[in-house]
């Protein structure tokens, strides 16, 4: 049996096996930086994409999907049925990639992921049966997170195409989406652009709750810290019956001709 370099990165390796166009792909045991990179990847392919079974650890697959700009990426996959999830606390310690009659061990070293390929048929056959049925004993993992394409599509019809453009524009100049210090999270995110373009408070908060982005109550929680930072302020506006509304507002006039990458790093820095 003989071992061929697929590749020197996920992206390049998973690129490869998508152009061989298999009807199947399954990943055992990948990790976090690969299964970001992977969806990525599977994200910015032009065409269709196998129908893909991930099978991971599943503390790692939460951690890695606490993140909103691979989970909701994710999700788009599944939604159009390019990608199954399921997790495991008892599996192989080799980080595999299956075809029907390929087989790609991923061996990470710094910051890169070599594909050793072997299309011998009977080691593929042996490997694929025993990784299945590790696949067919794991459970199912649900994505609490909405597709992107379901966020951006309802927050431009329901809020306003310019909140949709600045809040894709902020996710772009984002590494990661978790709201753990390390990052902003799509409800800041949210509530930032929508005091860019003087959105109500609760407009922003029933679209996000209505969405599947977080609840009300979350909204108005980072609504209160987004205040007390210095970045937003909000503004009374009467309704006919009622408490008045907030509408909000960016704190600082000099944000709102800013970037989105520009408020994106204005807005860590003070969250920090």
């Amino acid at each position: 049996m003989t071992t061929n370099p697929l590749g020197t990165t996920v992206e390049g390796i998973v690129g490869a096996l998508f152009d061989a166009d298999p009807d199947r792909l399954l990943m055992v045991n990948p990790s976090g930086r690969t299964i970001e990179r992977f969806v990525d990847a599977a994200a910015a392919a032009e065409g269709p994409i196998p129908e893909t079974s991930l099978l991971a650890d599943g503390r790692l697959l939460k951690d890695v999907m606490d993140d909103f700009l691979i989970a909701s990426r994710a999700a788009d996959l599944v939604e159009l049925d390019g990608l199954s999830i399921r997790t495991s606390d008892d599996l192989s310690r080799s980080s595999l990639l299956l075809t029907d009659d390929r087989l790609v061990a991923l061996v990470e070293a710094d910051d890169q992921t070599a594909g050793l390929a072997t299309d011998d048929e009977a080691f593929v056959a042996t490997a694929r049966a025993a990784r299945e049925a590790e696949w067919d004993a794991a459970d199912a993992f649900t994505l609490r997170t909405p597709a992107i394409s379901r966020v951006r599509e309802t927050l431009a019809t329901e809020i306003d195409p310019d909140v949709e453009a600045d809040f894709a524009g902020v996710l772009d100049a984002m590494e990661t989406a978790r709201g753990d210090g390390h990052g902003l999270d799509e409800v800041t995110v949210s509530l930032l652009v929508a005091a860019k373009n003087r959105v109500l408070l609760y407009d922003i908060s029933k679209w996000g709750e209505d969405v599947g982005v977080a609840s009300k109550a979350t909204f108005s929680r980072t609504k209160t810290a987004l205040e007390d930072a210095g970045l937003i302020d909000t503004e009374k506006v009467p309704i006919d019956v009622g408490r008045p509304r907030l509408r909000l507002t960016l704190a600082d006039e000099r944000l709102q001709d800013a970037t989105p990458t520009e408020l994106a790093d204005v807005a860590q820095t003070l969250l920090a």
